[in-house]
């Protein structure tokens, strides 16, 4: 059914969001399972796309932490053009932007970080998704605030470049020239160094891969700003179309000699992701606010206006393990497939509670 969007409200952004946190609180887990339980090449397949490579390659799952921070990056301009616009004081900007950037970076430490294990030598300073939005989003703000629009662009470069450089020449002790290899990269060494005992255990990198966050999220004020453009909806899209081919088919030409490691989040690892992140929004943005199919979007934007809380939630309970009280007498029936129809329900019981959450307004915000 088609029905007309009936503000100014971007509810594409709201049910791109949503389906971005499905995959995460509930896909992949899903396919894992079904895979175990089927053992076909089919499953075998989207069990594999909803892993992570162990080092070179891209996988549908890849793209899912980076729309993350792309749309973090879209919503800026729609928050903040106005206020940077009247407000007399740019620093009275501040007191909010770094109490979201702190209050992130604290729930990272929660749902990954083993803060709630009480154990110092289980902890991890930095090893999250939030923290990395957080990141994104603190320097994204600034640059917002204080750049104009030619200048993020050259920050934009400025940060892919400067990163991929570090990667391909930095010296690295004991090994020399930084490779774009496991255990050989300058970003890699920087982490083990600083945070020592309490980095997060295994090959991903966080502070070098900072620039690459930046850019990430960079990308995404790129597309809020196309959105927030006084032209027909058409041509925004349009614009948002030939956005995305370019940073892809820049990203897809860098690859060649400076191959996508999701891993360490380097300069063609951005490109790529922000490309296929920015074509994705013109899908749902076509779908949504230009053509006005709104319905179809409604189980997405359940979850997308209340992501924040499903992402903690959904690391914090095992909602799957909970339903398990509730599904134990079907094991002996079911077999392989018990976990299936654990993570399905466990899911629905996460899925009934924001759509409470929503049916009763309740949006956290941080």
């Amino acid at each position: 059914m088609k029905n007309k969007v009936s503000n100014n409200r971007l509810l594409s952004i709201d049910v791109l969001r949503g389906f971005d946190m499905l995959m995460i609180i509930f896909a992949d887990r899903f396919f894992y399972h079904l895979n175990i339980a089927a053992q076909t090449e089919t499953t075998g397949f989207f069990a594999t796309q909803f892993e992570h490579p162990k080092w070179f390659g891209f996988h549908f799952y890849d793209i899912i932490m980076p729309l993350f921070l792309f749309l973090v990056g879209v919503v800026i301009p729609f928050s903040m053009e106005r206020r940077v616009a009247e407000i007399d004081n740019k620093a009275k900007l501040y007191p909010h932007i770094i109490k979201r950037f702190v209050i992130l970076f604290f729930l990272g430490w929660v749902v990954q970080g083993n803060l709630l294990a009480l154990d110092i030598t289980k902890f991890q300073i930095f090893s999250n998704t939030l923290q990395a939005i957080a990141v994104g989003y603190l320097f994204s703000c600034v640059a917002f605030i204080h750049l104009n629009k030619k200048l993020r662009y050259i920050l934009f470069v400025v940060c892919l470049i400067v990163f991929a450089l570090l990667l391909e020449f930095a010296p690295v002790p004991g090994i020399g020239r930084s490779k774009l290899l496991p255990n050989k990269n300058i970003a890699l060494y920087i982490d083990h160094y600083i945070f020592g005992r309490f980095d997060d255990g295994y090959q991903y990198t966080w502070l070098l891969s900072g620039l690459g966050f930046i850019s990430t999220t960079l990308s995404g004020v790129f597309a809020g700003e196309m959105l927030r453009l006084k032209i027909p909806r058409e041509k925004i899209a349009l614009k948002l179309v030939k956005l995305g081919f370019l940073l892809l088919i820049v990203g897809l030409i860098l690859h060649v000699g400076h191959p996508s490691v999701k891993k360490i989040w380097n300069s063609t690892f951005v490109l790529i992701s922000s490309g296929i992140c920015t074509l994705m929004l013109v899908l749902f943005y076509w779908l949504i606010d230009v053509k006005g199919f709104i319905n179809w979007g409604f189980l997405f934007k359940v979850i997308g206006v209340n992501a924040i809380t499903a992402y903690v939630l959904s690391h914090v309970f095992n909602f799957p393990e909970i339903s398990k009280y509730l599904l134990f007498g079907f094991e002996p029936f079911i077999g392989n497939y018990y976990n299936v129809l654990a993570t399905i329900l466990g899911f629905g019981i996460l899925y009934l509670l924001l759509w409470y959450m929503n049916k009763n307004k309740t949006y956290i915000k941080i």
